[in-house]
């Protein structure tokens, strides 16, 4: 294609790309060798990730952190694209990855090719080495642990050779001495052992540690007692700040004579130790002087001395003071600077210690190593084995390459499309299980490491979301996810409700919800909304009205019961209330007032219906649930069109470069609700179901007999039915001629008496 091969542009017409339409947009099709090939020539307009996260994925991290070659946990579209170079360099036909087997057939790699045919040693060489020589394919088992591949072999490459790599015991010894010296470097076979750096730095060690000793050894004055110094030394050390305390102290003591009670132990600090059990290792007692102080008293070295001090100073005596200075059985003060000066040197040249890596060994054992071959021994060895690197690093490209040939094709399809998503025959590389709750089934399952953030971005999918904290084995396992719910309605999906989630190797995790963020699930739903609301109103209104009412009957009895008791405290009965006529006349007549509104507005709505003909009436009805439902199904109607899985992923780092939409029958495919299986026999007898309570409908057809009367006395009917009508007129009509004759009856009555 010899257009934009970067993907920034459409570019001329080349490889002839193929797509399928799924979910309501157009996806790329990769199943074939020279798709793979053509890939960089995409338009990377129409990849659907530009990015994504090597963690959190329901796939190999090996095979992501080998594609993430800057190492930076995330996979970009370059490193993609390096991927399948490189597996198209070392195959014959890229093809072969729509596959995804596990195995590597090694008659796929392709020997013409200098990389392919380095591969293919190398994976024959790993076969060997795993004692299979003569098998036909190689898989990721056979290639992720090297320690098993390099376990039969002295030498693989690496620079660090083991103890047993050497031919002669004496090297395998030394080998095995830098390792107890220096420490050890692990061998690409899992053993201990040396690299060039650390055999050179052990020899400039063990060499210091020779030219140290050789100052020592040409200055009598710093082994005064040749190979005892360092013993003597160290009974030196052991003693002397207690020494110079005592010589100290006695100084004082000739100074100024009183001072000398002052400078021993006083009755109070032997009363302190009179309560404990004393040993020679009571800090109490070795925090005394060595001996009595006394103006200018020689230290006793067998008799008088601190308890705690005698083991100390006898071997002073038997290591520093004998050899040094004679039989002796006190010391003075300037014996004991002799004996200091005598230790001046050796102290200088012990602060100056060099090889102290390799002091352990020993003076003779170091000078016998570096008189020995040793050093270019282990020099050759490693030389031998670094000469292997080639070889070694093409058995981490057998890797590469069964990783490739595995997991790479997944990749693409959950990368630069989204078959797995759309196919829903195998579930995407972040969907990370099944979430059952409320009667649900929810597939669409993503991990989730912060729910506040990802809550906070992730609402825009439209999509309504529930995010639910996994436990398992007690709690000692545990992560979060968010389930987008598809299907069904959202009446009982609150924060608290638990479930139980399956994650993609089969294992179970007790889910609860910890939030939701709320958006339509269903135009259906939408449709009983308004009126779930009113009545959940009403509910809430009635609950108001019977807890008020109850409250202010709850004060009025606890009143009277307190007015009760006071009045038969103070000996008078209690009052008698007088019955409020006019009071409870208000009452009814408020509560006919309402009645009377609600069934004039009834009758009202009532006369209006009736007044329709037959085939108005149905309109009216729908009519009616149109105007009530329809703002709410409308609304849901576009938020349903708008779902999109993108801000789901991108919430997680993914860097989604299309609108990847959820429309409303793939939406139903994610998530199933409970249905009783086709052909099942259901009984429709519960013994335990509630008996119907007949004042429902009884009130309906009361209800339905009041609004016929109506309508039927409204259009004259029933005056017509049952004559009422024609009495009433004969009535008025005889009215008149009864009234004349009353008259005239009337009038001549009255005439004689006038």
């Amino acid at each position: 294609m010899a257009g934009d091969s970067s993907g920034l542009g459409t570019g001329e017409v080349g490889h002839r790309w193929r797509f399928y339409r799924v979910g309501g947009f157009d996806q790329v099709r990769l199943d074939q060798g020279e798709d793979l090939r053509a890939l960089d020539q995409l338009d990377r307009k129409l990849w659907l990730a530009l990015s994504c996260p090597t963690r959190g994925l329901e796939i190999d991290t090996r095979t992501l952190d080998l594609i993430d070659t800057d190492h930076d946990g995330r996979i970009r579209v370059p490193e993609i694209l390096a991927a399948i170079r490189w597996t198209c360099s070392v195959l014959k036909d890229p093809g072969d990855l729509a596959n995804g087997s596990a195995a590597l057939p090694l008659s796929a790699v392709n020997d013409l090719s200098p990389e392919g045919k380095a591969l293919l040693d190398s994976a024959r060489q790993i076969l060997a080495n795993l004692g299979k020589p003569d098998a036909a394919e190689i898989t990721v088992e056979d290639t992720s642990d090297t320690s098993r591949i390099f376990a039969q072999t002295r030498f693989n490459g690496d620079g660090v050779v083991p103890a047993d790599s050497a031919d002669d015991e004496a090297t395998k010894a030394v080998i095995a001495q830098i390792i107890d010296c220096l420490g050890a470097e692990t061998d690409r076979s899992g053993k201990p052992g040396v690299s060039q750096a650390e055999a050179d730095r052990f020899f400039a060690e063990a060499e210091a540690y020779v030219n140290w000793w050789k100052v020592a050894e040409s200055d009598a004055e710093i082994l005064p007692l040749g190979e005892a110094t360092p013993g003597a030394a160290a009974a030196y050390a052991a003693v002397r700040t207690k020494v110079d305390d005592y010589f100290t102290r006695c100084r004082l003591a000739a100074f100024d004579p009183g001072a000398a009670g002052a400078l021993n132990p006083q009755g109070l600090g032997y009363a302190a130790l009179a309560a404990k059990d004393l040993s020679s290792f009571t800090p109490e007692v070795a925090a005394f002087p060595l001996a009595r102080v006394e103006p200018d008293r020689p230290l006793p070295l067998s008799q008088g001395l601190n308890p705690a001090w005698t083991l100390t100073v006898s071997q002073l005596r038997a290591r520093v003071v004998t050899p040094l200075l004679g039989p002796k059985n006190s010391l003075t003060a300037a014996d004991w600077e002799r004996l200091s000066a005598q230790f001046a040197s050796y102290e200088t040249w012990v602060a100056s210690k060099a090889g102290a890596a390799v002091e352990r060994l020993g003076l003779q054992r170091v000078r016998e190593i570096l008189a020995g071959p040793s050093r270019g021994t282990i020099t050759a060895l490693i030389a031998r084995d670094k000469a292997l690197e080639p070889q070694a690093l093409a058995i981490a490209d057998v890797d590469r390459a069964v990783h490739y040939y595995r997991d790479l094709q997944t990749v693409l399809h959950n990368f630069v499309s989204f078959r797995d998503f759309y196919s829903r025959k195998a579930k995407a590389v972040f969907q990370a299980g099944t979430l059952y709750l409320d009667g649900r089934a929810c597939d669409l399952c993503v991990r989730v490491e912060d729910v506040a953030r990802h809550g906070a971005f992730a609402g825009l999918s439209r999509c309504y979301l529930a995010y639910c904290d996994c436990t398992r084995r007690g709690g000692g396992d545990k992560m979060a996810i968010v389930a987008a719910f598809t299907g069904g309605d959202s009446d009982f999906l609150i924060a608290g409700r638990n479930g139980l989630f399956y994650d993609r190797r089969g294992q179970d995790w007790d889910a609860t919800i910890v939030r939701v963020v709320e958006n339509p699930i269903s135009v259906r739903q939408a449709f009983w909304t308004p009126y779930k609301r009113v009545a959940r109103f009403v509910e809430e209104q009635i609950e108001k009205f019977a807890g008020s009412r109850e409250k202010a009957v709850g004060d009025r009895m606890t009143a009277g019961v307190a007015q009760a008791a006071q009045a038969t405290a103070e000996g008078r009965g209690p009052a008698a209330q007088a019955f409020d006529i006019a009071k409870f006349a208000g009452i009814f007549a408020a509560i006919g007032l309402a009645l009377g509104a609600v069934g004039s507005a009834l009758a009202a709505a009532a006369k209006g219906f009736m007044g329709l003909s037959v085939e108005q009436m149905p309109l009216a009805v729908a009519g009616a649930l149109l105007v009530i439902s329809g703002p709410s199904m409308l609304l849901a109607y576009m938020k349903l069109r708008q779902r999109n899985l993108g801000p789901i992923l991108e919430a997680n780092g993914w860097a989604i470069n299309g609108r990847v939409r959820i429309n409303i029958p793939f939406g139903h495919s994610l998530t199933t609700v409970a249905a009783l299986p086709k052909g099942a026999e259901v009984s429709l007898r519960d013994p335990y179901a509630e008996k119907p309570n007949p004042w429902p409908k009884v009130i309906v057809v009361l209800v339905i007999l009041l609004l016929a009367l109506y309508y039927l006395n409204d259009r004259g009917k029933l005056r017509e039915w049952t004559g009422i009508g024609k009495r009433v007129q004969t009535q008025q009509t005889a009215a008149p001629a009864g009234a004349s004759q009353s008259a005239e009856a009337a009038g001549a009555g009255a005439a004689p008496s006038r």
